[in-house]
């Protein structure tokens, strides 16, 4: 029987005693719980529990309960990793942390997330779960200081690389060039034997071998062996392994050659020392792949001004912008980067907010305006009072978004973390079984033809290919998504959009402009235009309706200046009744005017023609008489055409749900080719809706911008937020679109297709790589060839197999956008989305 362990937990939404009974009765009815007392007074649950109980089993069955335990969530930057086992080690680890809830490593950015139990953990307890593991790991705390501190690391790591690769090389090159250079040239070998005698060759090998291995190579032995001793070997302990026996196989040839058959007596200082060369600059060469794939989330960095101009005591100081508090007034000078978000209180000028909305054309902003953090003042000046500051910026909040896409781990990644649990071990016992099956069956000399290839097995065999695989696709990929104005919120998302059959819309504001404008204005015979627009205008400018208002501004367009209106009168669900400049004026539906016994004449024609276009027409009357047929119309975004003809052409269903009549928004789906349309759909209809277009199993993308949309994205497969929404909207989503061209859609697609592509290769490579290769090494062609695989060029094909995979996955930093922002030239890679509608994503 399992150990009891007591664990408290922090709950929230208790509020009184039948509160307290029902948490108490959630966690004494699982299986394995002994006892549970919850105090209302500090909000805490105190649980005794066996196996199989567990802390996840406990949150879920709280949050299902309605009493969530509190949580929070973690960030470590974590050193020492090199593959895929590191991974699985530093995971285990964390997830053995009392408290901890989950933890997710990522090889390539070297972070761990991880979700935690307030109260049950904490950060630095965590961090030392690694650390004592030998993976030295630090709570991230500032973002910007952590994205600095990263990249100085690596910086650090780069250069300690290349110094140690340095001394190897130049240690390692006169022990490859007399033993190799012996082997390929005889009679440079018959000169170094005369001339300097067979032992003290062997003996100068020995030397220069054993500094290279103490040196740059000493970082394998001391992070490989104890890994192996405690159970856990990864890549170093199998560098280590068979470096180790290369070189301990020649010192024995060296010093005591009378253990050994003279048949045997062959040394291998060359291939311990070249090994080392060898992965070191394989090691190297991945440190500068992994600094270029967060390349995005550095270019979103450096958009952040590093000071600002702010009111301090009674004068204008230039200070850090980490200093700025919520309040403090900040003068922006003309070409100055404005330091954070906030409101314009004095003065006036023009923005460059490209980085945010992808719009070239500056912004006026004057008193009362919104300014973002990170966009560019033109040549006014003004000053601001900061209302955002610090991780709570429009900018900030982008750059933590794409970095929780690139930590993410996507489901293919399973089958990654499944086969890397217990690769090395394997390899470890291929090696050892390749030993004996040369021993007893291989020609003379067998010891070392056996050592050869069980050194070549240990040395080929590459976790890190296979922990890079994965990672590194997703790190570029993302970031390239966010310079194409598509930000991937929840990185799974990648891979869902693999499966998306059919693409929902909402229709106003996401398909549509979501501002109604007057399209449309017929008279009856002896009417003036101006005349009867002033009269409407004057009627619809007592109404708050959007489409009043849409009227109104028609009229204000053309010059037509509105008298007052009196007795005004609202006619629920018919339209509205005014008296201006003493004549009656009626405005609203064609029921409206037949109901006070008005002949429409040929305006009928023309109203029912209308509303086959999909406008919403409108009938005026001027003392009794038709007047005109007004229509009203949200007309559709310049790009949502071309974006349902590319989502057809890449084999997409499209569906639009509306709330419209049914034959105004079957007219609108006729015109832009949509497949279905779901009309007179209420905003709580809208997930019914969903489960409706997906029948029969087929996975939903929902695309929508509006706050009644929140539950539709949260719905969908995959929740497309249109950047330009609302906060809820985008809250609820999977992905958000920077700006609110639609285009965006068909590039999510795109990058999540190539993203994809791209990491399959990876798998595919890295796999295939040690299906293919440690079958060689270990001597499968030498009864066809006579051939056996070289530890050297072991190592070399293995250094080259982590490099092939960055290198691959760092080719989709030149994606192309599969389709640019309508009026625009170029896609926009400057970021993201509307300012005010972030910042809370």
């Amino acid at each position: 029987m399992s150990a009891s362990r007591t664990l408290t937990l922090h709950v929230d939404g208790m509020s009184c005693a039948s509160c307290v009974g029902r948490v108490e009765r959630t966690l004494k009815g699982l299986e394995g719980v002994a006892e549970a007392d919850v105090n209302l007074a500090n909000e805490t649950a105190r649980v005794s529990y066996s196996e199989p109980a567990d802390m996840a089993a406990m949150t879920a069955a709280l949050d299902k309960a309605g009493y969530p335990a509190r949580t929070a969530e973690l960030t470590l930057d974590v050193e020492g990793m090199s593959c895929a086992s590191c991974v699985g080690r530093v995971e285990r680890a964390l997830k053995a942390v009392p408290g901890v809830i989950d933890a997710d490593v990522n090889l390539a950015a070297e972070t761990a997330s991880v979700r935690y139990l307030e109260g049950a953990a904490s950060p630095s307890a965590i961090a030392e779960a690694s650390t004592r593991l030998g993976y030295p790991a630090k709570p991230r705390t500032n973002d910007q200081a952590a994205s600095v501190a990263q990249d100085e690391r690596r910086a650090d790591e780069e250069a300690s690389l290349k110094r140690d690769l340095l001394i190897a090389a130049l240690l390692a090159a006169p022990v490859f060039i007399v033993e190799m250079g012996g082997h390929l040239f005889p009679p440079f070998h018959m000169w170094t034997m005369q001339a300097l005698g067979e032992q003290p060759l062997l003996i100068a090998q020995f030397v220069l071998t054993t500094l290279v291995l103490v040196g740059p190579g000493r970082r394998f032995y001391l992070k490989g062996y104890p890994a192996l001793f405690h159970g856990a070997p990864d890549m170093n302990s199998l560098v280590a392994l068979g470096t180790s026996a290369a070189y301990l196989y020649s010192v024995v040839v060296t010093f005591l050659p009378g253990l050994l058959p003279e048949s045997a007596r062959n040394v291998y200082y060359e291939a311990a020392a070249v090994i080392v060369v060898l992965i070191l600059l394989g090691r190297m060469m991945e440190a500068r792949a992994k600094g270029r794939t967060g390349a995005a989330i550095r270019k979103l960095a450096g958009l952040r001004a590093k000071t600002a101009h702010v009111e301090r005591n009674g004068r204008t100081e230039e200070i850090a912008i980490e200093d700025i508090v919520v309040g403090d007034v900040v003068h922006v000078r003309p070409g100055e980067k404005i330091a954070v978000d906030g409101v314009v209180s004095q003065g006036h000028s023009f923005v460059d907010e490209s980085m945010i909305t992808g719009e070239p054309l500056p912004v006026e902003k004057g008193e009362g305006a919104k300014v973002v953090g990170g966009t560019v003042n033109s040549t006014g000046a003004f000053a601001f009072r900061a209302e955002k500051v610090g991780a709570d910026t429009v900018l900030s909040q982008i750059i933590r978004m794409v970095e929780e896409a690139q930590g993410a781990k996507l489901p293919i990644q399973n089958l990654v973390n499944t086969v890397t649990l217990y690769f090395v071990p394997a390899v470890m016992a291929v090696a050892a079984l390749t030993f004996a099956v040369w021993m007893v069956f291989g020609p003379e000399p067998s010891l070392t033809h056996a050592l050869v290839a069980a050194v070549a097995v240990l040395i080929i065999a590459c976790p890190c290919a296979m922990g890079l695989a994965t990672p590194t696709s997703i790190m570029v990929g993302t970031g390239r998504a966010a310079e194409l104005g598509v930000l991937f919120r929840k990185g799974d998302a990648l891979q869902a959009l693999q499966d998306v059959d059919i693409v929902a819309f909402d229709k106003t504001g996401t398909l549509t402009e979501g501002r109604p404008k007057l399209t449309d204005l017929t008279l009856a015979p002896g009417f003036d235009r101006s005349d009867v627009l002033g009269l409407v205008a004057a009627v619809e400018g007592r109404s708050e309706h959007p489409i009043a208002q849409a009227i109104v501004s028609g009229a204000e367009e053309a010059g037509v200046v509105a008298s007052k209106a009196e007795s005004f009168e609202s006619l629920t669900g018919l339209g509205v009744r005014a008296t201006v400049g003493g004549r009656q004026v009626l405005v609203g539906a064609d029921r409206l005017l037949q109901r006070e016994g008005i002949e429409l004449g040929d305006l009928a024609a023309t109203g029912r023609e209308l509303g086959q276009q999909g406008k919403t027409p409108l009938f005026a009357a001027v003392n009794g008489k038709a007047a005109a047929v007004i229509a009203v119309s949200d007309p559709e975004k310049a790009s949502t055409r071309t974006v349902i003809d590319a989502l057809h052409a890449q084999g997409f269903e499209v569906a639009m749900i509306s709330g419209d009549a049914k034959a105004t928004a079957e007219a609108v789906a006729a015109r832009l080719g949509i497949d279905h349309v779901v009309a007179e759909v209420m905003p709580e209809g809208k997930v019914a809706a969903i489960e409706s277009l997906r029948a029969g199993g087929r996975k939903l993308a929902f695309v929508g911008d509006g706050i009644n949309d929140a539950p539709a994205l949260a719905a969908a497969d995959t929740g497309i937020a249109v950047g330009t929404g609302t906060d809820v909207a985008i809250e609820s989503a999977d992905v958000v679109l920077m700006s609110g061209d639609l285009t965006g859609v068909v590039n999510a697609f795109q990058v999540s297709r190539k993203t994809m592509a791209n990491i399959r290769e990876n798998l595919f490579w890295a796999f295939g790589y040690n299906v293919a290769l440690i079958p060689v090494a270990a001597g499968i062609l030498y009864p066809a060839y006579g051939m056996l695989l070289s530890p050297m060029l072991a190592a070399g094909a293995m250094a080259l197999s982590s490099v092939f995979v960055l290198s691959n996955a760092l080719r989709l930093r030149f994606v192309k956008a599969a389709m640019v922002e309508a009026g625009h030239g170029a896609p926009s890679t400057r970021g993201p989305a509307a300012a005010g509608n972030l910042a809370n994503a």
